[in-house]
């Protein structure tokens, strides 16, 4: 059989063309820009420098490096770091005995400042630990004794970290970017290196401005930089040293800038930390006193302010820095007070503060730092002795549109007046008798009224004190009313006596009705000032029936005012809160437990404000007005009008409280019932926080857990003011609010058992037996505790049984008032289901006619009337019906809803009547 390839044409052989492999690439056509890279092998020069042969050839090595130095001007690639750094670090060790070195050595680290080069984009990170090594190197390189060498590093480090590269057009390389750089020295030990090496610059105070200025450099923006810093204790080597002696003039710039860069980025507590010494508070106060009193440039001048600032945040941060052992606070308070005190000091004696923004924000920040050391009790006699208070006050008086020339312009008085009245807020409080001996409270209820009058000043609102107080005088107000608020809150009966003898009181009284009679809106700022003027009364009145008398009607119409018109805005968010919180304290301090004051209050329906106030305020604000009220129970006008009381949906004083103690032992994690009813005859008062803590054996001053829960919550207020209501005949109380008064009646029994309770378990477990009678009383105890419990869950099961009946039978009663509304509907209905029975069939039809007559006969009188002669038949003979017919018959037909209509069988399009159909049985 013949195959498909025997047919199959033949064709003559082609002539093979040869392949030729030539490939042109872009350098044979000259397509690549930028210089060529001819790298060296950089293994031969390592071995040529340490190998022993070779060691002393020096002129050979000097060649070697320079031709290092000339291939690899364009950087060096990232591969070739390992010798690179091998090299400098052969350099660095034989620097000491040839200096020849030297110049190669700063060669090729100034060809290190240049971006490394890679070949492929992965060598960033291939090499990118080998690029964290070499850079690490460098700092190491520090050790090498000559200034040239170091400069020359710092050189390098500065231009490869902060300096953008220049542009590197290499063939068939790239360069790595500026943010790679900083990233390969941040994960480096390069900023610790650094640090720990001013130790050996000591002497070398050239060299130690270069190494401060890498530092400063580093420490701008890194966080990482500023954390490695403080590893070596940075903060502590640099202030140690900040002072040094210095030819540039360079080394306190640098180091401020360092301190406030590591206080930016860095962890401030561990900064203020390693300064928490003698010797650097000691460095501070030196450098401080030197620009303070030596330097007159605007250059000075901030870098004054500057080592202020932080003077001023390692006073805050470590309360118990050495400022009074260095006697740095005695000076502060000489250059706080010099203008406004005389003082033979010579520090001061040719020191003068000018007007312009530097010396301004000098004044402000001595006035700060004094207020943050004054929180050390031991600085508080020294600020006493350098008349700080009187310094201060000085500015406490009012203000002046103008101003001489070398004094300070209006804003710049208002700002540091606002300044000083903020410090006095809180120094004050500390120094009392100074207080009194500068006339305090006269000179701010002076500045108060001079407030509060007609007089034509407008505030500039500058600063952060100054909030709210452009155009007007609230600022000073505000402050003002701030100050007084701080030292009523001291209860030094010299002050408070003091302030009521120059009519404080009154002066507040009308200020606040003015308030109360404007119609403007109120603004954070005034609601404030409103808070303190209450305060302030309030601290003021308590405890004084004559202050009380003083505060008065006016008073009074003050605090209802507030009661009656605030607790819609209770939730605002401009602090409303605090303002009613303000004026209930108030009611409670100037008005409860004076005659005088609390008729007024309760014909100005004062209770019922208060109770108002109760039922819609949030929780945190009951105890205060539970507490107000229960103090003005003791007035017996005012029980009826606590009873009398009726809320929101008619809610009375008793639901009202029965519901708080219910919402009370709900949050504390009271044990109960869904029905409200008490679990457990044991502690039925004892919450979940008491139960965890148990029962620990106490010293006698100290209060058990029983007693301090009956401070630590309000169920023992709404006790005792149930105690002053009385527990029956209490209006528009629920079963629910009957089973929660069984409880609160026994609030004291309970709560006695549970004080036994806890006195019982102190003796077993400290292993006490009481003699026999002790025990006998206490067992008794025990049983009466438990007796009561269980009276107490009875009454309440008791009282919700009936409950339950009463329910029943009110159901009952409803249903039976349903059936009776239904009543006249179902007898239509089954009138109308007889009517179609006797229509529908004629033997119900003859039984029904039957039972008509029947009925009729029976209700006629039983005699045989029908035979007598007179009888007259009024019934159709053969009439078979029900109904009473006459001789004309209404016939009711079949209701329309049931047969359609008389058009049910009508056939429209036909005009005839349907077929009817019969149905045979």
């Amino acid at each position: 059989m013949a195959t498909e390839t025997q047919f199959a044409p033949v064709l003559p052989d082609k002539p093979r063309i040869p392949l030729v492999g030539h490939m042109i690439t872009d350098e044979d056509v000259g397509a690549l820009q930028g210089a060529r890279l001819q790298p060296v092998k950089l293994t031969k020069v390592v071995k040529l420098l340490t190998d022993p042969h070779s060691a002393n050839l020096y002129d050979r090595h000097v060649h070697a490096l320079q031709k290092v130095i000339r291939h690899y001007k364009q950087g060096f690639l990232m591969k070739d770091l390992v010798l690179v750094v091998k090299i400098l670090n052969v350099c660095a060790d034989r620097i000491n005995d040839q200096p020849v070195y030297i110049e190669p050595m700063c060669e090729i680290l100034k060809l290190c400042c240049l971006p490394f080069l890679k070949e492929k984009t992965s060598d960033e990170t291939a090499f990118e630990q080998i690029a964290v090594e070499s850079v690490s190197q460098l700092g190491y390189l520090m050790r090498v004794p000559s200034e040239e060498v170091r400069t020359q590093i710092c050189r390098t480090l500065i231009s490869f970290y902060t300096e953008e590269p220049p542009p590197q057009i290499v063939q068939k390389h790239k360069a790595s970017t500026l943010s790679y750089n900083q990233k390969i020295v941040e994960k480096s030990d390069l900023s610790e290196t650094l640090v720990k090496s001013l130790a050996l610059l000591e002497n070398d105070p050239i060299v130690k401005v270069k190494v401060l200025t890498v530092l400063e450099k580093f420490s701008k923006k890194s966080n990482t930089n500023c954390d490695q810093m403080l590893n070596a204790n940075a903060a502590s080597r640099i202030c140690t040293h900040m002072i040094d002696p210095d030819p540039t003039g360079e080394v306190l710039f640098r180091s401020v800038s360092i301190l406030w860069n590591l206080l930016e980025h860095g962890d401030k507590q561990q900064v203020a930390d390693q300064m928490n010494s003698v010797v650097c508070v000691s460095q501070m106060r030196d450098a401080f006193i030197h620009q303070l009193t030596q330097g007159f440039s605007h250059y000075d001048r901030q870098l004054r302010n500057d080592l202020l600032v932080i003077a001023s945040l390692v006073a805050s941060l470590c309360p118990d820095a050495p400022f009074v052992e260095t006697g740095f606070v005695k000076q502060l308070t000489l250059f706080t007070t010099f203008q406004e005190v005389k003082s033979h000091n010579m520090l001061v004696k040719h020191l003068k503060l000018m007007t312009n923004h530097e010396d301004f924000e000098l004044k402000k920040l001595l006035i700060n730092i004094l207020v943050v050391l004054s929180r050390d009790q031991c600085s508080v006699p020294i600020l006493s002795e350098g008349r700080l208070l009187l310094a201060l006050f000085s500015y406490v008086r009012a203000n002046k549109k103008t101003t001489g020339p070398r004094e300070w312009t209006p804003a710049q008085f208002e700002e540091i007046q606002l300044h000083s009245l903020s410090a006095l807020a809180t120094l004050c409080p500390l120094m009392i008798d100074d207080y009194m001996t500068c006339q305090g409270n006269t000179r701010l209820l002076l500045l108060l009224e001079w407030c509060v009058d007609n007089s034509n000043y407008g505030g500039h609102g500058n600063s952060f004190h100054g909030a709210g107080g452009r155009g007007n005088k609230r600022a000073q107000m505000r402050y003002c009313l701030r100050l007084l608020r701080s030292m009523v809150s001291t209860g030094d009966d010299t002050v408070l006596q003091d302030l009521v003898d120059q009519g404080a009181i009154n002066q507040l009284n009308s200020m606040l009705l003015n308030v109360c009679r404007s119609k403007q809106e109120d603004d954070a700022v005034d609601v404030e000032m409103q808070c303190d003027m209450l305060f302030i009364l309030s601290a003021l009145c308590e405890g004084d029936m004559h202050r009380k008398e003083l505060f008065g009607e006016d008073g009074v119409q003050v605090v209802c005012h507030y009661l009656r018109h605030n607790p819609k805005r209770i939730n605002s968010g401009l602090g409303h809160h605090r303002l009613m919180l303000a004026t209930v304290d108030c009611v409670w301090c100037a008005v409860v437990g004076c005659y005088v004051t609390e008729d007024p209050f309760l014909e100005k329906e004062g209770v019922f404000l208060l109770i108002d106030l109760l039922e819609i305020c949030p929780k945190n604000m009951h105890n205060l007005i539970l507490g107000c009220l229960l103090d003005m129970t003791d007035n017996p006008k005012s029980t009826p009008h606590i009873q009398t009381w009726r809320g929101q949906n008619d809610v009375t004083i008793g639901h009202l409280l029965c519901e708080i103690w219910r919402n009370e032992e709900r949050e504390i994690g009271v044990p109960k019932e869904s029905n409200g009813v008490v679990p457990a005859v044991m502690n039925p008062l004892m919450g979940t926080l008491q139960a965890e803590q148990g029962v620990t054996p106490l010293p006698a001053s100290y209060m058990s857990h029983s007693i301090v829960d009956v401070s630590d919550n309000m169920r023992a207020k709404i006790y005792a003011l149930f105690c002053k209501l009385g527990f029956v005949d209490l209006p528009g109380l629920q079963t629910e609010d009957h089973v929660t008064l069984c409880l609160i009646e026994k609030y004291m029994d309970f709560k006695l058992g549970e004080v036994w309770t806890e006195v019982i378990t102190e003796l077993d477990q400290e292993e006490i037996r009481p003699i026999t009678p002790d025990q006998e009383a206490i067992e008794t105890i025990s049983r009466a505790i438990e007796d009561r419990a269980s009276n107490v869950k009875d009454v309440q099961h008791e009282l919700l049984e009936s409950q339950h009946t009463q329910n029943l039978i009110e159901e009952q009663e409803y249903y039976a008032e349903i059936r009776e509304n239904h009543r006249q509907k179902e007898k239509a209905i089954s009138d109308f289901t007889d009517f179609v029975a006797r229509t529908s069939n004629y033997s119900i039809l003859k039984a029904a006619r039957q039972r008509q007559a029947l009925s009729i006969d029976a209700s006629r009188v039983q005699n045989r009337y029908k035979d007598g002669e007179t009888f007259h038949s009024l019934e159709l003979p053969s009439l078979q019906t029900t109904a009473f017919s006459g001789r004309q018959v209404q016939v009711d037909s079949t209701p329309v809803d049931l047969t359609g209509g008389p058009l049910a069988t009508y056939i429209p399009e036909k005009g005839t009547l349907k077929k009817r159909s019969l149905q045979v049985a």
